[in-house]
């Protein structure tokens, strides 16, 4: 993956819903609370983090271009928020002049609050449901068992029309200390217009890295 501007490291990031965790973020990404001060820092990314336009951009369309990211960021906020999200994460700098189509969700999931079922019993039967064209396993997140599926989503002739194939990996988790409340990790992207292509797979891989980093809080 090519990178542009000065070099940034990874940030960390917190969030305390429904638990306190922690990951650590690549270059260039964000994070947009769902629950409470989503407008804060949408201002925030629009005014700080989107000084850079990608390459090819007449200097007279930058506010243009900053206003129609708004509208989409704020979009994929509601979305996300409608869907039990928490927290959504974005690129929002270009790297190597162009800016990466890719997004991750942490989300509650409603599994349901059934205490005698044990975790990895309730991973088990998810890994064993059918995932058409995909995969899904049992990995390990925060020293725990996790559930991780990976397919491509699916569109019908209508959807095509406005929407690009996209890579998905979702991560599921169980909350610890806390039987019956689980979490996930939810990522997509077009990758690069083709859902097969090394460029596609890198962000993939990216991710993984992302979530090999989550580590619950005790603060």
């Amino acid at each position: 993956m090519s990178t542009a501007g000065p070099e940034q490291s990874a940030q960390p990031v917190e969030a305390a819903v429904p638990g306190r965790y922690e990951l650590v973020l690549p270059p260039g990404w964000v994070r947009i609370p769902l629950r409470e001060g989503t407008k804060e820092a949408l201002e925030q990314i629009l005014f700080s983090h989107m000084g850079r336009v990608p390459e090819g951009i007449p200097r007279d369309d930058a506010m243009r271009f900053r206003l129609d990211m708004r509208r989409q960021l704020e979009k994929q906020a509601r979305a996300a928020r409608r869907n039990g999200g928490l927290d959504l994460y974005l690129p929002v700098l270009p790297r190597g002049g162009i800016f990466l189509m890719a997004s991750f969700i942490v989300a509650e999931m409603p599994i349901g609050r059934e205490h005698t079922v044990p975790p990895e019993a309730v991973i088990a039967r998810l890994a064993d449901d059918d995932v058409p064209g995909g995969t899904a396993g049992t990995v390990d997140v925060a020293g725990a068992p996790a559930l991780r599926r990976a397919y491509r989503c699916a569109l019908d002739e209508e959807e095509q029309q406005a929407a690009l194939p996209t890579r998905r990996v979702d991560y599921v988790i169980p909350v610890p200390d806390d039987p019956g409340r689980w979490i996930s990790i939810n990522f997509s992207t077009p990758g690069d217009g083709d859902v097969d292509s090394e460029f596609t797979d890198v962000l993939v891989e990216l991710f993984d890295a992302v979530v090999g980093t989550f580590r619950w809080s005790d603060e």
